[in-house]
């Protein structure tokens, strides 16, 4: 059977996908969690950002081989968002996602929690002194 195969991949080549793609992949499953504030990228995702491109792998480290992969996420969260759960259902979704999509099998989803956003409070309408 192994030989069936060998000789089919060799009939219709190779598909090797790049980490990016894997990455970019992994980054939109994550953000699609309620609780999510963002992607925390490191410096060189803020200078990116900065620049006017949008990187849509920030915040996600990944190992691509052949059969399996092994993602990073780095996230933040929503203050009032219980961490535990949003990170559970991080790794549940990236996991389901990439796997539906690459064909690879996800061995594990390592979810960083680098940090707390507090929403900014709406500024009020200041009445005007004269109608």
């Amino acid at each position: 059977m192994t030989d069936f195969l060998d000789d089919e991949k060799m009939k219709h080549g190779t598909i090797k996908i790049a980490n990016e793609v894997v990455a970019i992949i992994a980054g939109l499953a994550a953000t699609e969690i309620d609780g999510v504030a963002g992607m925390s990228g490191g410096i060189t995702g803020d200078i990116t950002e900065m620049l006017g491109m949008k990187n849509l792998s920030k915040g996600v480290k990944v190992e691509v081989g052949e059969k399996e992969a092994a993602i990073d996420i780095f996230v933040t969260v929503e203050y009032g968002s219980k961490i535990n759960e949003t990170a559970d259902a991080i790794q549940k979704n990236v996991k389901k996602t990439v796997e539906t999509m690459t064909g690879l099998n996800v061995i594990e989803v390592n979810v960083n929690v680098q940090g707390v956003i507090i929403p900014k409070e709406p500024k009020s309408e200041i009445e005007p002194r004269v109608q």
